[in-house]
């Protein structure tokens, strides 16, 4: 029976890539090491997990920094967010922008390299409704 299921996402600082969540998400540290850091969210549950890319608990040739996916947070007002996330300096590698298929979300890079899509729905265009079972 499955428990759990959340990302670990290698960073080569976990410490500024746990500053980053708590600071900017609102994540809770569940468990604090200098080379792993277990996060949770208090209002969802949901949990998020930093590994330092040069942990010998890494395979060999895989201690590389997140890359080729997205970590989704969807929140109730992204343009908040993305004005505050602006602000604040962090890089922003795509603009806020709504999207046919439900969606108005920016997407950020946190220190580590993880690419973070902040999202907020909004309803689908006609041609996604269907998609969704929405009667267009």
């Amino acid at each position: 029976m499955l428990r759990s299921c959340y990302p670990v996402l290698c960073t080569p600082d976990v410490a500024a890539s746990a500053s980053f969540y708590r600071a900017h998400f609102g994540f809770e540290p569940t468990f604090e090491a200098d080379w792993y850091v277990s996060l949770r969210h208090p209002d969802s549950g949901d949990e998020l997990a930093l590994l330092d890319t040069a942990h010998p608990s890494m395979p060999a040739g895989y201690g590389e920094a997140a890359r080729g996916m997205l970590v989704n947070l969807e929140l109730d007002d992204v343009d908040a967010v993305a004005a505050r996330l602006e602000a604040a300096g962090v890089p922003v590698v795509q603009a806020l922008r709504s999207e046919p298929f439900g969606q108005r979300h920016v997407i950020v890079r946190d220190p580590g390299g993880a690419l973070v899509d902040v999202i907020t729905e909004i309803p689908p265009s006609p041609e996604f409704a269907e998609a969704f079972g929405i009667d267009a």
